[in-house]
């Protein structure tokens, strides 16, 4: 293509539903408004709804964050899909049968559908995008996956996220009017860059262990280990991550991008992270009932690592840091027994060619937990 050659752009979706009005949901409209959608939003309660159209805030998950102009607000969920040309999903992963069901009576078949929610459905075993393909049929189904918290990405602070959807022969033909490049395109404006993927099945992967990885992070950094800690966990956490999206399908160079190693890093950085909060709280030695303050706040890594682990079992990959969090969270496993355990398994080699594993010479070392505050 010569220099003077213009490339074939692509155009975005005029009018975009977003479903679910946490703080993630309402930052991710506020990125589509700014950027000059025409957006709805569904809150669950209808007070939420009432407040982001009366104040043009969400006081109750994005406190003093003033939306954009071009948001609307309702609390009925028929409303909030009527002529929308695309849907963003954005709900906890363990309600989002119960939304697709909500959702199926008002969309038209082939409107595209994108997750903004993480995580792999328990029992089931099926990532999230398998979920709305089996609930809602008939739709292109991807997901928007980064390192983003959501009061950041609402202040429109320059953000990157990825945006991913399969492939077809004809969006191979046409990429630019792909729905992952159409919905890039609404996406794009200010601080808010995306960019779009193919590997479906890599970017959920990377989503759904990434926090359960944090929440090993967290543990470790509240019993006062420090940063030669958290980066062996990031870094053979991404192995997981990688070992995982291979044997489902997806790629593991995926992992290393924004949706895998980006998210990752960021979300085992900072208890803006609940998960690293949670993590952080039981390394210090809380009771889990006595985490955030004993309020009932919902950690999608404490949700899925069960359902990560799970899957991993069935698919004989092994995942030692996502089953020693399991373990902690869910089997009753004592924290620093389970993280000495970790430490000390067989050696093995780094590289994935090279057949390597040893007994560790202290199997029963201990970490020291409890010694470090």
């Amino acid at each position: 293509m010569k220099d003077s050659e213009q490339k074939p752009s692509s155009y975005p979706f005029a009018r975009v539903a977003v479903i679910g009005a946490g703080s993630w949901g309402t930052a991710l409209a506020a990125v589509l408004a700014r950027s000059g959608r025409d957006v709805t939003l569904w809150a669950r309660r209808r007070d939420v709804a009432e407040a982001i159209n009366a104040t043009g805030e969400n006081a109750q998950y994005l406190p003093e964050v003033p939306l954009p102009p071009g948001i609307r607000a309702t609390s009925v969920i028929g409303e909030a899909l009527t002529g929308a040309e695309a849907v963003i999903l954005v709900t906890p992963s363990k309600t989002l049968r119960d939304i697709c069901d909500a959702v199926a009576p008002h969309i038209p078949s082939g409107i595209p559908i994108a997750l903004a929610c993480k995580g792999i459905e328990r029992g089931s075993g099926l990532l999230l995008s398998e979920v709305v393909s089996e609930a809602l049929p008939g739709h292109p189904v991807g997901a928007v996956s980064g390192p983003t918290f959501a009061r950041e990405t609402a202040l429109d602070h320059p953000t990157a996220a990825t945006v991913a959807f399969p492939f077809s022969y004809a969006d191979r033909l046409l990429p630019n009017e792909s729905p992952a490049a159409r919905l890039a395109m609404s996406f794009s404006g200010s601080g808010f860059r995306p960019y779009v993927s193919d590997d479906l099945v890599g970017v959920e992967v990377g989503g759904a262990v990434k926090n359960v990885i944090a929440i090993a992070c967290g543990i470790m950094t509240g019993a006062g280990f420090a940063e030669n800690t958290r980066a062996a966990l990031i870094t053979r956490g991404i192995n997981e991550m990688k070992a995982m999206a291979e044997a489902l399908g997806g790629r593991r160079e995926t992992v290393t991008g924004l949706s895998g190693a980006g998210d990752l890093t960021l979300t085992c950085s900072s208890t803006t992270s609940r998960n690293m909060s949670l993590g952080c709280q039981l390394g210090e030695g809380r009771a889990r009932a006595e985490c955030f303050d004993g309020r009932p706040v919902v950690v999608e890594g404490e949700v899925n690592a069960v359902s990560v682990v799970d899957l991993a079992r069935r698919i004989r990959v092994p995942m030692p840091i996502c089953e020693t969090v399991n373990a902690v969270l869910h089997e009753g496993a004592d924290i620093g027994k389970s993280f000495s355990a970790l430490w000390t398994r067989p050696l093995e080699g780094e590289p994935r060619t090279l057949d390597l594993f040893l007994d560790h010479p202290e199997p029963t070392a201990i970490l020291g937990f409890g010694d470090r505050h």
